[in-house]
């Protein structure tokens, strides 16, 4: 004896379908009865994407930190380096700094001036003090100083003027001399101009390759 797979009445052993219901039974071979299968849990939902956009922003963020921070101590320890391969040095008020990029020197010393820039001093003008430098860097010389006279600008101007005839010279209304000088790897420059009654004069004398005139 065999029973209804629905309403479980009993059936004949072997019969495709219920006498009393008419639902189809398993294992015959007629027509079988659709099963509607539960709807199932639904689908979880998808977390949100804005923290996966952030991700490269952090990491960016990360490796210009890390850059940013090895440079900075890259630096330290090339000035670190500097600082310990300088030297000063201060002797009768001339100062001299030895550095790996080169030398700076300062003088006050009219006759070490004279040698120095290579260049006739006006008569009876005195250096202003610490405004005179001779610098050696990467090798470029310059020797640089100033001066001051109580005679007129006009005065100084004309003595410059016969000290090198073939420079090229502007003169302003005012009495302001601009004269330049240039010869193979040697370039002078001198400024001379009225101030509050007298006159200042500025010599600077640039020497290296490359520097001035390049015929013989």
């Amino acid at each position: 004896m065999a029973f209804c797979n629905v309403c479980g009445a009993n059936i004949e052993e072997g019969a495709d379908f219920c006498g009393k219901c008419g639902a189809a039974q398993r294992g015959s071979t007629g027509i079988r009865p659709n099963v509607v299968s539960a709807p199932g849990a639904p689908a979880p939902a998808t977390g949100a994407k804005g923290g996966n956009s952030l991700k490269p922003l952090l990491i960016a963020l990360g490796i210009i930190l890390v850059v940013g921070a090895v440079a900075i101590a890259a630096l330290t320890v090339i000035g670190l380096r500097i600082a310990r391969q300088t030297r000063v040095r201060n002797r009768d008020g001339n100062v001299k700094i030895e550095s790996p990029f080169g030398t700076v020197e300062t003088t006050d010393n009219p006759a070490d001036l004279a040698r120095q820039l290579g260049v006739a001093i006006y008569p009876n003008a005195h250096v202003l003090k610490g405004n005179a430098a001779n610098i050696n860097v990467a090798g470029m010389h310059t020797v640089a100083a100033e001066f001051e006279s109580d005679d007129p600008a006009k005065k100084v101007g004309e003595f410059y003027k016969n000290k090198f005839p073939d420079a090229t010279v502007n003169v302003s209304q005012e009495d302001h001399y601009n004269i330049v000088s240039t010869e193979k790897n040697n370039l002078i420059t001198i400024n001379i101009e009225p101030r509050g009654g007298s006159t200042w004069i500025k010599i600077a004398n640039i020497s290296g390759k490359g520097v001035g005139s390049s015929s013989d």
